[in-house]
């Protein structure tokens, strides 16, 4: 998005404590293009980029939390794991938060889940603001699943 551009904020979409909360970016729906995204992934020795291309030719589900670090989050990405587990080859799937990307390999450690690709939007938010789901009053993401397929 670029600077001045308007990004659209849709209100009563996510609720915190009974508030309603506005989330930015338009809601996409089937059959859209997945917008291309660049998040950050810690390997336990550098921060990489992990962009929307780099799964070229694969179906990718992109599973969005708030973060990794709250109860409802914590059981929800465990059992996004189990099911990812599952997966045909030739689909990625992916778990998305604003959580720092050394936060994110710590939750992997100390939950044993290792094989979780854990990917931060925290720098820009400019995946949250691409695919509909950043709420505007916390700076998190809103949980979503999202399916994407992209040549």
């Amino acid at each position: 998005m670029g600077t001045g551009e308007r990004v659209e904020e849709r209100i009563g979409e996510a609720f915190e404590l009974g508030e309603q909360l506005t989330v930015i970016g338009r809601q996409l729906r089937p059959g859209d293009p997945a917008p291309e995204f660049t998040l950050d992934h810690f390997d336990g020795s550098a921060v990489r980029t992990v962009r929307l291309a780099d799964s070229a030719g694969k179906v990718r589900l992109l599973h969005t939390v708030n973060s990794l670090f709250t109860p409802v989050c914590h059981v929800e990405t465990r059992r996004w794991e189990e099911l990812r587990a599952g997966l045909p080859p030739g689909v990625e799937g992916y778990t998305g938060s604003m959580d720092l990307p050394f936060a994110l390999k710590r939750f992997c450690g100390a939950a044993q889940a290792g094989k979780i690709q854990a990917l931060s939007d925290h720098r820009e938010a400019s995946f949250g603001k691409a695919y509909g789901v950043l709420i505007k009053e916390l700076r998190l993401l809103a949980r979503a699943v999202l399916r994407t397929e992209r040549s």
